[in-house]
Order: C-alpha cells, then structure tokens, then sequence
C-alpha cells in the first residue's frame, strides 16, 4: 500500500512538466549539471548548451561557447525551431578569478564578462521567441557575491550583480509578454567550480599576492563547506514552476537572511564582516 502512494505521488509531481522543454547553458557540471537532472526526472526534455558534453542519456548536448559571440543564439535557436517553443532557460555557465583589481589582465575580466553576463544576455535574446509561445520562464544562476564584496573576486562580482540587474530589468519588461525573469542567488556551494578559479600567482600579484592567498583560500573553504549543489538546484526548479516568481530568489535560509542583514546594515558594516570573513586588514 505505501508503495502505490509513493509511486501515485511520483506521478503526480511528474506529470504536469512531461512535455516540457529546457535550455540549460552549462550543464556538464556543478548547478547545471544537477538542474538537469531533476528537470529530467520530472519529465522534461533537457538540453545542455555547453563546451562540455553531458555525461548521461537523458540530456542532450549542444556545443556552443559561451564566450564566442553568436554560437549560444546559434544553438539555441536551433533547438528552438527543433522543439516548436521553449518552457525553460536556466544560465548557469560561469567562471571566476582571483586577481587584484590593479594588475588584472583585460582579457582575463573581458573573458569573465562574456561567460558571465554577455552570454546570459544572448541567450535570453535568442530564447525569448520560442519563450514567448509558451509563456515560458528563464533564470539566472546569479550570487550573493553579487550583494557582497568578495576579496580579490571583484570582477565575478561585478558580473553576478549585473546579471541579477538584468534578471529585474527583463522580468519588468517582458511579463506583459507571458515571459517572467528571475535570478537565483546561491551562497558558497560545493562543486568542483572552486577548483576551475583563475587564480593569480605571486608573480602577477606582486604585494597583493599574501593578502589574495588568504582570501582565495576562504573562499575555497566557505565554497566547499556550503551547499550541495543539489539543492540549489531544486530551488530552481521551483522557482520554475512558481505561479508568480520573484525577480531575485535566494537559495537557502541562512543565504537569505545573509542577503537579508546585507541590506539593512550599513555598508561598511557588512565590508568590515566581509574583511574579517576573508582575513583581509
């Protein structure tokens, strides 16, 4: 008896997403990768735009580099026309670096903008025609870092806030078209991301190489010690499914109630916080 409840309520959450068809740009790994995979199980069709194949047969990949300006509107308008309309477009490529804002290369930070922020642009811009037929929804992985000062990853955070700026602009604009808009803002989440960061060595940072080590290695230790990447992703699946969905979300109580005292605290308040957090002076 328990197991024919437990198979109908299977059922029950499955069966009003079969169907359904999602995008998500950077799901080979991490955030994505378990986005996927629940979307997946709940019977959606799921495609991966990414470098990086999927490994797994229920998600099929699509090459595509984020940073290479037209190959995401490329790909996604390929699945687009495939499928007849989009339900889903979950951004969850990104990349990360640890560099002291005055020896920062251009085309370190240039890169880490297209990945981060221009490529989510180009994908909703590509996406919104076959969205727009389903009343379809899109989100944003974005980052408490993108409230919070995080030392010495200034640029990633640049790009987190600007990409949860976009997720509000775009939702203000595009509801009266049947499409909603939102960013998800995980804390520090366990995936091998924090092993991928573009740290600078001493010869790039010069003085700022003893203070950079400190920050870069408590960020690896807030990263690791912080949330399976799972259940960031069943947040956004949620978030998905919301009948009104919030512009701006976050992923995880203490995460909220972080952002939360980010905003009602005093900014240098919350960078002292952030300095001792970081063992920075």
């Amino acid at each position: 008896m328990e197991e024919k409840t437990e198979k109908k309520e299977e059922q029950e959450e499955i069966t009003p997403h079969a169907g359904r068809t999602a995008i998500i740009v950077g799901a080979s790994s991490g955030i994505g990768r378990e986005t996927a995979l629940k979307l997946s199980a709940r019977g959606y069709r799921v495609f991966n735009l990414s470098r990086t194949p999927f490994k797994g047969e229920k998600v099929r990949t699509v090459t595509a580099d984020a940073a290479q300006e037209g190959e995401l509107s490329r790909a996604v308008h390929n699945v687009g026309e495939e499928t007849g309309g989009l339900d889903l477009l979950v951004y969850s490529a990104g990349f990360s670096m640890a560099a002291p804002i005055e020896y920062a290369k251009s085309g370190d930070y240039r890169y880490l903008f297209e990945v981060n922020y221009f490529g989510a642009v180009e994908a909703l811009r590509a996406a919104l025609p076959y969205l727009k037929k389903r009343n379809g929804r899109a989100i944003f992985v974005g980052s408490l870092g993108g409230d919070v000062p995080i030392p010495y990853d200034s640029f990633y955070s640049s790009s987190k806030a600007a990409l949860c700026m976009l997720a509000r602009e775009a939702d203000v604009e595009l509801r009266e078209r049947g499409v909603r808009v939102s960013a998800l803002l995980p804390g520090g989440t366990s995936t091998d991301f924090t092993y991928s960061r573009r740290i600078y060595g001493e010869e790039e940072s010069l003085h700022y190489a003893p203070s950079l080590k400190k920050a870069s290695a408590a960020l690896a230790n807030m990263e690791q010690g912080g949330m399976n990447p799972s259940l960031v992703a069943e947040a956004i699946v949620k978030l998905a499914v919301r009948k009104n969905p919030p512009p701006v979300a976050v992923a995880g109580g203490a995460n909220g109630f972080a952002r939360f005292l980010s905003k009602v605290l005093p900014e240098r308040v919350t960078d002292w916080a952030v300095r001792r957090k970081f063992n920075q002076k």
